[in-house]
């Protein structure tokens, strides 16, 4: 028996978990769990729900995620919740003024922070720092900063900063870059054939400049360049020398959801391969219970590298700063109509 939390997140099926699952989470002790729509109803019910979550993985230190990006993925909405705009809304603004851009972006991720931490969510998988590429389908699309390396790390660090700032942790994904990708990974294993030279100018620029993040998710899609064989999230290679050293990210690698059809083969082996590759932790989302127990039977519980890097994101966390919600939408809808 060991301390250390089972290497997975995992979500639930309803707004509450079943006797099943509630016995699969306090038996598995998941380092975390993710919430999707499914969960949602109400504030309240989503504060137990976090609540009861944390409880069953025995203690108050579980990540509770969730994708709350705005625009076409978001899983807290009206009536209970404003309905925040993509990131690529953003960047209009920011090509005639920068400053305006960055202002316009923080105040709308802290809105986000102070929605997520007052239901005592603490880990909203954004920014995507995701290039968009001309070629590339649309499942990323208005969901990056557009196609400038440079403005995409830019805007993605004011992102990850303001998170923080209200108390959330931020995700940096799809590591190493989805926005080339001609395929949805939810749907089909996108592979992408640019020759690594171009990755390293456009794709890997903004994941170096916040290789300092606490956190980051892997991209199900092949880059022919680096390894042919093999989806970054499984694939040794991509995390070892391009993930890990090359950006030089040595935070907690947490793997895209598993259950997308990028990936193939038993869930038992999805999870364990991922593992072996060199991500931290398996994220599977789609609360299907059986696929649960398979992932939980594939993982093993964080080795001691995890541990140190779940550590030190923990230790990044910090109260929310002072916010002034209403003031911040104001000046938001006051730069948005500029």
């Amino acid at each position: 028996m060991t301390d250390a939390p089972l290497a997975a997140i995992l979500g639930c099926a309803g707004p509450s978990p079943t006797p099943q699952e509630r016995a699969l989470f306090a038996e598995a002790r998941p380092a975390g769990f993710i919430l999707f729509s499914r969960n949602i109803e109400t504030p309240a019910q989503v504060a137990d729900l976090v609540a009861d979550l944390r409880s069953l993985s025995g203690g108050a230190d579980a990540l509770i995620l969730i994708d709350q990006e705005g625009g076409r993925v978001r899983r807290l909405g009206p009536p209970h919740w404003r309905a925040a705009p993509p990131q690529g809304a953003f960047v209009p603004l920011y090509d005639r003024d920068p400053t305006a851009g960055r202002e316009a972006v923080r105040l709308n991720t802290r809105l986000i922070a102070h929605e997520l931490a007052a239901l005592g969510i603490d880990v909203d998988c954004l920014p995507l720092l995701d290039v968009v590429d001309p070629s590339g389908h649309d499942v990323i699309g208005d969901r990056a900063f557009g196609a400038n390396p440079k403005a995409v790390a830019d805007l993605g660090q004011v992102c990850a900063d303001a998170l923080l700032e209200g108390g959330v942790l931020p995700v940096i994904k799809h590591l190493p870059g989805h926005g080339r990708a001609r395929a949805d990974s939810h749907l089909s294993l996108p592979v992408v054939d640019a020759p690594r030279d171009a990755l390293d100018a456009t794709d890997f620029v903004p994941f170096r400049a916040l290789a300092g993040a606490a956190l980051g998710m892997t991209a199900h899609v092949v880059y022919t360049a680096i390894d042919p064989t093999a989806a970054a999230t499984i694939s040794p290679v991509v995390v070892r020398d391009v993930i890990r050293s090359h950006i030089g990210f040595d935070g907690l690698l947490i793997t895209d959801d598993i259950s997308m059809k990028a990936l193939d083969g038993s869930f038992q082996a999805r999870a364990r391969r991922s593992l072996d590759a060199g991500c931290d932790v398996v994220l599977h989302c789609n609360g299907d219970l059986a696929e649960m127990q398979a992932v939980v039977e594939g993982c093993r519980p964080l080795d001691a590298a995890g541990q140190a890097r779940l550590a030190r994101a923990r230790a990044v966390l910090r109260p929310p700063a002072p916010f002034d919600p209403d003031a911040a939408l104001a000046r938001l809808e006051e730069l948005m109509q500029a």
